[in-house]
């Protein structure tokens, strides 16, 4: 039974619930003393118990960032919330509680342990981002659907099951259902699966099985197939040449054209269409390949440019430990021997020389730091020059095949017009052979309504191609200085900033570490 809380007052939990239970749970003896009088941060909390607290909702956790077990159990919790920061939980216990519904878990991507036995859950669901999950308890809960349980399929950690006490367990077929349907399973109901049952569970379901694994295979390579279109057209938006491998952006120039329909049905116009096609979408297919050719060329240039980045760093690093790993051999030669010694002017005159030593080892370790800021300095205007080259070239090679597009188009539309003009001579002249739909024949009115009619569809051809190009070209130029102010910003400003912080960090550490011997010595 679950917990009812009609003759008891719901606890919340607050500020000093969690402090309680983190003092009680912490640190014994004088490290417990030493811990409370310096406060607990919560964030570095690992464990923590808010069992038989009469909790009913769960709150207040977020601090809890590195928390790896919590136990909730035994109180009357209503719904699974407010875990999303828990990022790092690895154990829950809910048991004992009043929880209707699995919900609340998609954060907890490192769960392994789930106890969630004695609540009034129905359905198995909502756990699809628990991939590491290899217990499970769900006992004393109100599951009443085997087929239920083909949902725990998808974990292929799942080790250990518990289902004891819910209304399916009354099914005489229960057990191999289970065995059968769930094969990772070691343990059910807290007893071992031997290979006799596992053997007469697999028997008993064979066909059911061979189906669920066939439907299962096609799914996944559905889901396969969905994953690889879907990074092919990302591959294919970030060399900014998406939809351009077909006919797709020939067909959006009639998607919105209300007069191109009418038109294509004017004597000889499919025939012109058709050539029309054929040419523009090789065109579009050139664009598409020589875009997929730069966007491997520009990866190629950036991959390139940061090997070079991190040698000069890594090279620059190696410099700087050698001078400091020579400053401590000094260091721990001299400390040693003035460890020895009682001559108070000896051990000054050392001191003073350490000092001195100290300052050259900041001379060298920031000269070191103002080599590599020359040389990432080179190193990026170099990039930056060899990128806008690149993007640049792209962009008016780009421009150029578009070019064509819009010379096609308006050769297209030259003809068509012409044919626009001989059909209107000839139905003026009741020599048309063709049948023409009403609403076409309303164009040809008169030689104004024809020829505004071929000069819209042509308007609205150019800016679907115009409004191509300025795609594309904005998306590449603006690719470029996103990129240029990333790599100026973290490789010139932000890492400059932080090595010479932790240059003289190191060597305030070694002057404050002399000043402590002087104090000592005196």
């Amino acid at each position: 039974m679950s917990r009812l809380y009609d003759t008891v007052e719901p606890a919340v939990i607050d500020e000093e619930m969690l402090q309680k239970a983190v003092e009680e749970q912490g640190p014994r003896d004088e490290a417990g003393r030493i811990a409370k009088q310096e406060g607990i941060d919560f964030a570095d909390v690992l464990s923590l118990r808010l069992d038989f607290k009469n909790i009913l909702k769960i709150d207040n956790l977020w601090r809890f960032t590195s928390l790896t077990k919590l136990q909730m159990d035994n109180n009357i919790i209503e719904k699974i919330e407010g875990m999303d920061a828990l990022v790092n939980l690895v154990w829950l216990d809910l048991s004992f509680n009043n929880i209707e519904v699995i919900e609340g878990l998609d954060k907890l991507t490192k769960i392994r342990d789930l106890t969630l036995y004695n609540n009034k859950i129905s359905c198995i669901e909502n756990m699809d981002a628990l991939v590491d999950l290899h217990v499970l308890s769900v006992g004393n809960n109100e599951l009443d659907q085997l087929e239920n349980l083909i949902y725990l399929r998808r974990f292929k950690q799942l080790k250990t099951l518990n289902l004891s006490g819910n209304p399916f367990c009354d099914d005489p077929n229960f057990k191999h259902y289970v065995i059968a349907y769930l094969p990772t399973l070691q343990f059910l109901d807290y007893r071992l699966i031997d290979e006799n049952t596992r053997a007469a569970a697999n028997e008993q379901y064979t066909y059911p099985i061979q189906q669920l694994e066939h439907n299962e295979e096609q799914a996944r390579k559905r889901i396969e197939d969905q994953e690889a279109k879907e990074a092919e057209f990302n591959l294919h938006k970030g060399a900014y040449v998406e939809n351009l491998n077909g006919s797709a952006l020939f067909d959006s120039m009639f998607a919105d054209d209300t007069e191109g329909p009418k038109l294509a049905l004017l004597p000889g116009v499919d025939e012109l269409l058709t050539g029309y096609k054929d040419k523009y979408t090789a065109i579009c297919q050139q664009i598409f390949e020589y875009g997929l050719k730069e966007h491997q060329r520009r990866g190629d240039e950036v991959s390139g440019f940061q090997t070079a980045v991190d040698e000069a760093k890594e090279d620059n690093r190696n410099m700087g430990m050698r001078k400091i790993n020579d400053f401590n051999e000094y260091r721990r030669k001299m400390f040693a021997e003035l460890a020895q010694s009682s001559d108070q002017g000896h051990i000054d005159t050392s001191l003073e020389q350490h000092n001195k030593e100290i300052d050259k080892l900041w001379d060298s370790l920031m000269a070191l730091e103002m080599q590599l800021v020359d040389q990432l300095e080179d190193t990026i205007k170099e990039f930056e020059r060899n990128m806008a080259d690149m993007v640049s070239t792209f962009v008016e090679n780009v421009q150029a095949l578009i070019s064509q597009c819009r010379d096609l188009e308006n050769t297209h539309n030259e003809k068509l017009l012409e044919v626009a003009i001989v059909t209107l001579e000839k139905m003026v002249k009741n020599e048309l052979d063709d049948e023409l739909p009403d609403d076409v024949r309303m164009l040809f009115v008169d030689k104004d309504t024809i020829t505004n009619a071929v000069g819209a569809s042509h308007d609205l051809h150019l800016l679907k191609i115009d409004n191509k190009e300025d795609d594309i070209i904005t998306r590449a130029n603006n690719w470029l200085a996103a990129l240029m102010e990333r790599v100026h910003n973290e490789e010139e400003v932000k890492r400059n900033r932080l090595r010479v912080s932790e240059i003289n960090n190191f060597i305030d550490h070694l002057r404050e570490e002399v000043e402590t011997f002087e104090i000592q010595a005196a």
